[in-house]
């Protein structure tokens, strides 16, 4: 057979570059590969093996802020529309958040900010604990003095979301760089690999989603951005297989802790550090009071329960007003961060939004990352702190 010359690639078409291989990098790089972009995406370790591969899997779209609400319902949208592709699966699971009696704060906060999400459209409603023990009769709700309920929310294993994206994104045509760290030219819109030999490749746009490390690397290109790192734990312990069926994902405001059902028996976490952290120097296992106290905690909320299986610490990005950065820093320059703990459960979202600002829209004007200087002193927040 004579073989047929592949055709050009249309000149029209933009080549840009994503720093990140976690869930929003390899999402953004999807929906720009299927919009016709020429995409070449850096990961410095394995997809999702940053703080991706360390998220909760808590997914739901409960946000009273009308562009938190877009957001959270459209990547809830994505997730069921990917479930089932790959090992990706969405396992719809209700959501109850709540406040302890005598937590007069957090109560008047979730009186207050209910309404608002139900005025977003969110599926949510007050539960009180006759209800709640009715519905999930596995977990103690005793002390609980106000809590609500969000119907459309799920759980996953979130790694499996990262690797589906990548093989969406490679299958779109885009090339996915695995084990290769980068440092970028903002000027002249290069990327360059570091290593023995430094490759250099010039793009029309990059979007850095490089998560802890989007700080450091803007840094490096002489760009300030606000953002801080900082240090989450999460452990696994074993819980019987038909009480599980009876727990739904649980946030204790007072306590300052979640929990959901596992595969392997119950997820529980939090522990967070409110102070910044080295995004290349931090302990990757759970500290042992940690663990002891969310025993403790396990204990009270639903009785007897099983070893722990396992036990890590994950890293999240926080911001002065606890929005993220998204969008465009400088011509052809994008970024992406600053979560606070909610990237992977909206994901699917931001990363179609990051996407789109690359490709000339305006999604998200709300997280413009040009509304700070980039010097700004903040403080760390627990990211699903309620206030």
């Amino acid at each position: 057979m004579t073989d047929v010359p592949e055709p050009e690639p249309d000149a029209t078409e933009p080549r840009v570059a994503v720093v990140g291989g976690g869930a929003v990098g390899v999402t953004a790089a999807y929906d720009l590969a299927r919009q016709g972009a020429e995409v070449v995406v850096y990961e410095k370790d394995g997809i999702g093996g940053g703080s991706t591969g360390r998220a909760a899997g808590v997914l739901y779209d409960a946000f009273a802020a009308p562009e938190d609400a877009r957001v959270g319902s459209r990547a809830i949208e994505r997730f069921r529309e990917f479930s089932g592709e790959g090992d990706f699966e969405f396992r719809e699971t209700p959501y109850v958040w709540f406040a302890r009696e005598r937590d007069d704060e957090r109560t008047a906060a979730i009186r207050e900010q209910v309404p608002r999400m139900a005025e977003q459209g969110r599926d949510v409603s007050f539960a009180d604990p006759a209800d709640l023990r009715e519905r999930f009769p596995a977990v103690d709700w005793s002390d609980v003095g106000v809590a609500a309920v969000a119907e459309n929310a799920g759980r996953t294993d979130p790694g499996s979301y990262a690797d589906l994206l990548a093989g969406k994104a490679s299958e779109e045509g885009a090339t996915v760089r695995t084990g290769v760290e980068v440092r970028i030219d903002a000027d002249d819109l290069r990327v360059e690999a570091v290593g023995d030999e430094i490759e250099s490749e010039t793009f029309d746009a990059i979007v850095v989603a490089a998560g802890a490390h989007t700080k450091r690397l803007l840094a490096i290109a002489g760009i300030p951005v606000s953002l801080k790192p900082y240090r989450v734990q999460a452990v696994t312990v074993g819980f019987d297989g038909e009480r599980r069926a009876d727990v739904p994902m649980c946030y204790d405001a007072t306590g300052g802790y979640y929990l959901r059902p596992h595969p392997e028996g119950l997820l529980a976490g939090d522990g967070t550090e409110e102070v910044e952290s080295d995004p290349d120097d931090w302990a990757r296992e759970a500290d042992r009071e940690f663990c002891d106290v969310t025993r403790e905690r396990l204990a009270h909320r639903v009785g007897e329960f099983g070893a722990v299986r396992e036990a890590w610490a994950g890293l999240c990005v926080a911001t002065p007003d606890r929005d993220p950065l998204l969008g465009e820093l400088r011509d052809g320059l994008f970024v992406a961060a600053g979560w606070q703990g909610h990237g992977f459960m909206r994901a699917p979202a931001l990363g179609e939004a990051v996407a789109e600002a690359v490709l000339g829209e305006t999604p998200l004007p709300e997280f413009d990352p040009t509304r700070f200087d980039g010097d700004e002193t903040f403080a760390i927040v627990e990211g699903m702190a309620i206030e």
